[in-house]
């Protein structure tokens, strides 16, 4: 596996690739890599020729700099992980080669980013648009893969590129979870003991009251049960949880359309996101 740190020798060995008629899948990341980031590389490598797994993590998408200082940084073991599932290059530019001197431009969707995510973190959205972007632009993927426990981000991607007619197509995959149901997170590693162990709470709270929309609970009452349930299993504030159609994200008062049942809430001092179909 090759590691490149600059967009004019990524563009050149993606050049070559295509020429000979190559697929090429790219895999964004922040790095700090577990299997949920495993399991798209393997999808890439599944559906592609060629596999791209790019770190960096994006100063733009973070609204909290301690947040940004905190974020673990483990590009040795990264790399190790991806040499071994065979990934074709690591791109992991420098800070400065993504946003040079003078950079001044934005990415920025509307609507879907809104709520939720984009109602917790003022920017965060804006940051995620422009940097996955920039990447498609260097990378030149025809396809890109990304988690489905991010949904909103996933949305916010596949409304970007349709809206840009960017020439990538946007594979979303599966949560790949821990085995009492966590999903998986490169934040996971800074929860204490006692919050390791309550933080499933969050995946049964949810999938109970999945299960109690399906059989005609009123949502009101479901997601307010929710949030008591969760402040009770240990976490200190729920940000939200709501119910949302599946693409557009739009709140839902009867369930009537595909629905996606989304959280954020904060345990041990570390802030968990998760969703699941509805």
């Amino acid at each position: 596996m090759q590691i490149l740190r600059t967009v004019g020798e990524l563009r050149t060995r993606v050049r070559g690739w295509k020429a000979d008629g190559r697929q090429v899948g790219v895999v964004p990341t922040m790095g700090a890599l577990h299997e949920g980031h495993m399991s798209l590389v393997r999808a890439a490598k599944r559906g592609c020729d060629r596999v791209i797994v790019t770190i960096f993590v994006n100063p733009m998408q973070f609204n909290n700099p301690d947040d940004l200082a905190k974020y673990p940084r483990t590009e040795d073991h990264d790399a190790a992980m991806l040499a071994a599932e065979g990934v074709d290059l690591l791109f992991a530019p420098l800070p400065d080669e993504v946003y040079p001197k003078g950079f001044a431009s934005k990415v920025s969707v509307s609507g879907i980013t809104a709520p939720m995510e984009g109602a917790m973190r003022p920017g965060h959205f804006d940051g995620v648009a422009t940097v996955v972007a920039k990447l498609f632009g260097m990378t030149q993927a025809d396809r890109a893969y990304f988690g489905q426990k991010d949904w909103q981000q996933l949305q916010v991607v596949k409304r970007m590129v349709a809206d840009l007619n960017l020439p990538v197509e946007v594979v979303g995959c599966e949560t790949i979870r821990e085995h009492d149901g966590l999903a998986m997170s490169s934040r996971n590693v800074r929860l204490d003991p006692l919050s390791r162990a309550q933080a499933p709470a969050l995946y049964k709270v949810m999938t109970r009251a999945a299960t109690a929309l399906r059989d005609g609970g009123a949502p009101a009452a479901v997601l307010g049960q929710a949030r008591e349930d969760l402040r009770l299993a240990g976490f200190t504030e729920v940000e939200y949880i709501d119910l949302r159609t599946a693409a557009m994200l739009d709140p839902m008062e009867v369930l009537d359309a595909p629905a996606r049942l989304l959280a954020a809430a904060w345990i041990g001092g570390v802030r968990l996101i998760d969703n699941i179909p509805v």
